[in-house]
């Protein structure tokens, strides 16, 4: 049984993306996988400012980042979901990563999954929001992505349930070994 994690970084109530972590998280816990998922709107997760004060110890701010940073560090597999905007991942994914900066040397070991969605529908537009999660993964040791659903043509909230993505997002989810 896997330890998984799944970190919802939509601002939006109800959005493709989320819905993407559902139907991840029952994929994974019928397969008997432990799953937690933890959705970011509406946490205070303030952008890392390059200060190092981490690195004495303890970050300057006092907000979600560090409980959501140590539920990573205890997880065997982590889901980063995130709508695409201007072509990358949201900025509350973005926030939370960059905070990450205090222990990404102990997130080792890790299976990573992406759920991404955005508007476009043209499959190279998602190639800067990878490439930015590739670049995550590659500065955890011995950590890879295991997978990901790319669902394009999805933009108002909802609109995810009338595609073939949330079943994908489900087998990937049963698929976790």
């Amino acid at each position: 049984m896997k330890k998984i994690l799944i970190i919802s970084s939509s601002p939006r109530k109800d959005s493709n993306s989320d819905t993407l972590c559902d139907n991840f998280a029952r994929g994974a816990a019928e397969n008997g996988h432990s799953v937690e998922k933890i959705t970011l709107a509406g946490k205070s997760i303030a952008p890392c400012i390059g200060c190092y004060a981490c690195q004495k110890g303890k970050c300057i701010y006092d907000d979600a980042a560090p409980e959501i940073i140590q539920k990573m560090l205890d997880a065997d597999v982590i889901v980063l979901a995130t709508p695409v905007y201007f072509y990358t991942m949201c900025a509350q994914l973005k926030a939370l990563i960059d905070r990450s900066v205090m222990v990404y040397p102990k997130i080792t070991d890790k299976k990573f999954y992406y759920l991404i969605t955005m508007a476009d529908t043209a499959q190279e537009m998602f190639r800067g929001t990878i490439e930015a999660l590739h670049g995550f993964v590659a500065c955890c040791e011995n950590s890879q992505c295991a997978g990901m659903v790319t669902a394009s043509g999805v933009y108002e909230a909802g609109t995810i349930n009338r595609t073939g993505f949330c079943e994908e997002a489900y087998n990937l989810g049963k698929s976790v070994k």
